[in-house]
């Protein structure tokens, strides 16, 4: 009997051995962390390195206008100062942006950055500082305007319309904020905002000889060629010597059917600056094909796309 209740017990624990080896216990692995790589565009520098550089998330910002640097104790802004003076404005902008890599914010290192962007044909490097400067200042309707310019240089037409507008918001009296406004809107094809901004200048400013001289050309762009030749003439009495807003009126002249006058601007224009291609094209054309009184724009062409008119210069 006594062996009987062993044998029980072993065959018991037995089978107690055996369901623990077949059973499963499910354990929920934790995710293991992915570190993604990606590729960003490196900052176009005068000391940059690769076009590329490959970073680990998380990323961080940065910065479009500082550059990195280890000599902490280098006075970075004196350094820039003197290659002005040696005239490097190149030289000079890496210097200053190497001064902003240690003082992110300080306002005289971005203005000396935002008046070096443009001369070292960096407008964009300008442009953003200039709308830093702007973000510290936030009642400053200037700097917004010179940032708009600078952005226009830069062929950024978008960040230039914004700028002008923010300009005129700050300051609705200043008519260069609407002049850089209306600017942009003609390169980028808005012909009604820029009309309406060149207008306003003009309202503002009733002797800006160059806003008038772009309001006819948007005139001209939108074929309202009466209105081109009346602005165009007042153009001329506040920018006598200024050989292209003769050649616009001279455009304007032809458009209208009045070729003896378009001659006659288009030679007002060569004699102020005798290397004035357009203007003597233009005078070419007209001497080829006078101009009969009712002819119509296109008739005016000749053999010309399009007759050359141009816009003032940025300030």
């Amino acid at each position: 009997m006594k062996n009987q209740i062993v044998a029980a017990v072993a065959a018991a624990l037995a089978f107690t051995a055996c369901e623990g080896s077949t059973r499963t216990t499910t354990v929920t692995p934790k995710p293991t962390p992915v570190i993604v790589s990606k590729v960003v565009p490196a900052l176009s520098m005068p000391d940059s390195g690769l076009p590329f550089a490959k970073v680990d998330e998380p990323v961080q910002p940065v910065d479009a206008l500082a550059l990195k640097h280890d000599a902490r104790s280098v006075d970075h802004v004196a350094r820039a100062r003197q290659l002005m003076e040696a005239q490097d404005p190149k030289g000079a902008l890496t210097e200053a942006r190497r001064a902003l890599f240690s003082s992110p914010s300080d306002a005289e290192t971005l203005e000396l950055i935002a008046k070096l962007g443009r001369t070292a044909g960096q407008p964009s490097i300008s442009a953003e500082a200039w709308g830093r400067l702007a973000q510290q200042r936030p009642s400053d309707a200037v700097v917004c305007i010179k940032q708009a310019r600078a952005f226009l240089q830069a062929k950024d037409f978008v960040g230039a319309i914004a700028a002008g507008k923010e300009a005129s918001t700050r300051d609705p009296g200043n008519p260069e904020a609407f002049q850089a406004t209306g600017i942009a809107q003609l390169a980028s094809g808005d012909l009604i905002g820029a009309i309406t901004s060149f207008r306003t200048v003009v309202a503002l400013q009733p002797d800006h000889g160059y806003a008038m001289n772009n309001l006819g050309l948007a005139y001209l762009r939108a074929n309202r060629n009466d209105e081109a030749v009346e602005i165009l003439e007042e153009a001329i009495e506040q920018l006598p010597t200024v050989a292209y807003v003769h050649n616009n009126l001279g455009v304007a002249y032809e458009r209208v059917g009045r070729g003896d006058d378009a001659k006659h601007a288009f030679q007002e224009a060569m004699d102020l600056s005798p290397k004035y291609v357009k203007a003597r094209i233009n005078a070419a054309r007209v001497a080829k094909a006078p101009v009969e009184e009712e002819a119509t724009p296109d008739e005016t062409m000749s053999d010309i796309p399009h007759p050359m008119p141009e816009t003032g210069p940025t300030p």
